[in-house]
């Protein structure tokens, strides 16, 4: 097999393996309720963008709204981004921003607002093979890269790092 050849067979492996997202469950256990401390939960989470923050909620009783700084400060939905309503939400959290979500039905005034932070992924780093020919080159792998395209990137750096194409 050709280094060309194996070197794109390498490409569509790893173009084939997943990028896991984390999804941030709003309260953990405790869901989307009154009287949590969502601002001490968010400070114990990093956000990246692609991730998901979810909210667990009896639906007939709360929501979620998206809004801006104004609206989470006051507790008000005017101008809101989105709304959702289904008791377990998903929310894509897809640009390097502070996002603001508030429970609308009133909720807000006692404590059901939560903000987050979301920061751009971290770029991918990769340690080159020390020259000892005893030495075992180190792999770090982008964040979310696991199982099968982790193996691709691993073997992939081996083999380009090593001589071997």
């Amino acid at each position: 097999m050709s280094s060309n050849l194996l070197l794109r067979l390498c490409s569509v492996l790893l173009a084939l393996g997943t990028v896991a997202a984390t999804d941030h469950i709003v309260g953990a256990n405790k869901g989307w309720n009154p009287g949590i401390n969502y601002t001490l939960w968010a400070n114990n989470h990093t956000f990246y963008v692609g991730d998901l923050i979810s909210f667990r909620y009896q639906k007939t009783q709360y929501n979620v709204f998206e809004v801006n700084q104004t609206g989470y400060d006051n507790c008000t939905t005017e101008g809101a981004l989105g709304n959702w309503s289904s008791g377990k939400d998903f929310i894509l959290l897809n640009n390097t921003q502070r996002y603001y979500f508030i429970c609308g039905n009133g909720q807000c005034f006692n404590g059901m607002k939560v903000s987050v932070l979301v920061h751009p992924l971290p770029s991918p780093t990769a340690h080159p093979a020390s020259n000892s020919t005893s030495a075992a080159g180190l792999v770090v792998l982008p964040r979310g890269v696991t199982g099968f395209g982790a193996l691709v990137v691993a073997l992939t750096s081996i083999c380009l790092g090593s001589g071997w194409m």
